[in-house]
This record gives C-alpha cells, structure tokens and sequence, in this order.
C-alpha cells in the first residue's frame, strides 16, 4: 500500500486526528467507470490536504494484480492482487459497462471472504452485480447506475435495487456511479470526522450541495420532458412502470381519469409525438439495454420489453436503431 501524500493547499481544517487512519480498497474491475472511481477517491485526497493529516489510506487492487482499462479506454495502475486486507478496511468494488463480463468468481469469493472478515463491503457504479455473486446483498438496501437496474433484474431476480443515489445499511455501502460516487464518501467523512471538514471537502470538489442517500439518480420524469402537467406525467410514469405487460391506452385512460383524445392531445402538443410510439420507444431503449448489458436471448428481451411476437419486436428494432437486435446483441452497435 502506497502511503498517500498530503498535498499542501491554502484552505485548512482543524480536526482531530485518529489514531490510526481508516483504509479505503478499491477492487477495480475491468471496464470500470472512471468516474465513479475518482468521485470517490478525490474526496479522500482533499479531506487529507485540508487536514493536514493522513485521515484515509487507499489502495486498488485486481483479480490479479494487472493494470485495469476504464470504459473510456485510460489504462489505471494496480497497486497489488486482491489479498490480506487490514481489519479496519472498507471494500469497495467499482465497474462499470457489461458488468455480466467483468464477474469473476475469484473476486466475489474474496469479497464474501472480506464480508465474513467484518469488513464493510460496497460498490461503485455496477460493482454490485459482484456483491450479488458474492450472496452478501440479501435482505440489505443496495443500488446500482440507474442504467443497469432492469439487466440487474434479470440476471438477479431474487434481488430488487432502490433506484437512489446511494445506500448505506450497516456493513453494506452502495452508489449509483458517477457523481453518486462523492455524495456517498462526504456522507462518510461527515459521519467520521463531521460537518464541517464535509463541507469544506464538498466546496473543494466544486460540489454546491451534499444530496441525500434518498435523492433519486435520475430527473423526475416532468424535469425530463419539461412540462409539469400532471395528467401527462401520470401516463408516462404508468408506461414506465408496466413496460413488461400488454397495455391498452383505453384501459390506462380509465384508470388515470382522462379521455383517450385528451391524452391524444397532451403527447401531440408537449412531446409532438402519440402515446403508441412513445411506449414503442421507451420499450426499445428497454430492449437496447439489455441487449447490451446481459446475455439474454432476443425472444427473451422482446418478452421482457412487452413485444408477444420476437418477429415484430426484431422488425421495430431494425426499424428504430439501423440493425437486427441479434447483430446488436453480438456487438454489432
């Protein structure tokens, strides 16, 4: 483990510091999110700069010591192989796209091993798809990147993800990636060395605000369209919610209240579109996900994206996005 500089800065924060300084595992997997992993590594750094002191130790480690590649192609050194850890450790699992093809039976086997140690055990971004194989999120609050929820589903459906920022459920520490990343690690410096070295480390990181663990990943679906109508909200969050299942816009009218020609009118004046092809959409980006980020079969993916033919589902894929959802599949996008 390589001891962490201090850098020297002009802001400052006086704290006490501990007897011994907490240390901080990054297990990187292949294709990891780099900036999931430097959301979170920065906020230790600062915290170390404004202090003055070594408040955090970090290390990365891989499968097999190798240097890992982010999604974004920047090779990112590795201290050592996963191994012996110290007893105060936090373990962190960070990955990112395809997480089905970064899962090693060796690292979750280890994490396990970690969790029956006592150590506190986490993931950045899709790292929680190793903390799954490893059987250690049963019965605990978890999340992953907003992105890979319904691929998580299918490969873990015994397992049901909260769609928010971050969680923390006793010894078991998750965020969605990205930015999630730091929100998650100034709630930990705030629980350890509290608010106010948190809140110089957020104005450090340019931050503006500590979000909570509760805040959704994503924009409420009226801030995504924006429009606020409530009856047209109501119906998109309904076709988000039902996206498996046959829907019939008359039975939605009935059970939202609204006449099929007023909500005709809403999606042609608000988003210049018709309900029908906006629920086609939103199944076919459905449908492209889980193409790309599981091994499921086509027929599989038409089923679970509300197509009864695989026939008609292949021919609005090829339709929407220029090629057959098997070439997509086989890497063809």
């Amino acid at each position: 483990m390589q001891e962490p500089v201090v850098p020297k800065g002009v802001a400052h924060v006086v704290v006490t510091p501990p007897a011994e300084p907490e240390t901080i595992v990054f297990v990187l997997l292949d294709n990891l999110s780099m900036l999931a992993f430097t959301s979170a590594i920065e906020p230790l750094r600062i915290a170390n700069q404004l202090t003055g002191h070594i408040l955090y130790r970090w290390t990365t480690m891989s499968e097999d010591g190798e240097n890992v590649r982010c999604s974004n192609g920047i090779e990112i050194g590795i201290d050592r192989p996963i191994g012996e850890t110290p007893a105060n450790s936090r373990v962190f699992v960070c990955s990112g796209v395809q997480p089905e093809k970064s899962l090693s039976t060796k690292v979750s086997d280890w994490v396990r091993l970690q969790w029956r140690l006592g150590r506190t055990v986490g993931s950045l971004c899709t790292g929680a798809y190793t903390l799954a194989k490893a059987g250690i999120l049963g019965g605990h609050k978890f999340t992953l990147h907003w992105e890979n929820i319904a691929p998580f589903r299918e490969h873990f459906p015994d397992l049901d993800p909260v769609e928010q920022l971050y969680t923390i459920d006793n010894r078991v520490l998750t965020c969605g990636g990205g930015a999630a990343a730091t929100d998650l690690f100034l709630r930990l410096i705030y629980d350890t060395h509290g608010p106010v070295l948190s809140q110089a480390v957020l104005n450090m990181c340019l931050h503006t605000v500590q979000r909570s663990e509760t805040d959704r990943q994503q924009s409420s679906t009226s801030a995504t369209i924006g429009v606020r109508n409530d009856k047209l909200v109501r119906v998109l969050t309904y076709f988000e919610e039902n996206l498996e299942d046959s829907v019939n816009l008359d039975i939605v009218t009935e059970e939202l209240g609204i006449s099929r020609r007023q909500m005709e009118r809403l999606f042609r004046h608000h988003l210049n579109t018709t309900p029908k092809k906006y629920l086609q959409d939103l199944r076919l980006q459905r449908a492209r996900i889980l193409l790309a980020e599981t091994d499921m079969p086509v027929v599989d993916v038409a089923i679970a994206c509300g197509y009864d033919s695989a026939a008609y589902f292949s021919k609005r894929f090829r339709e929407t996005f220029g090629m057959s959802p098997h070439r997509f599949s086989a890497g063809g996008g």
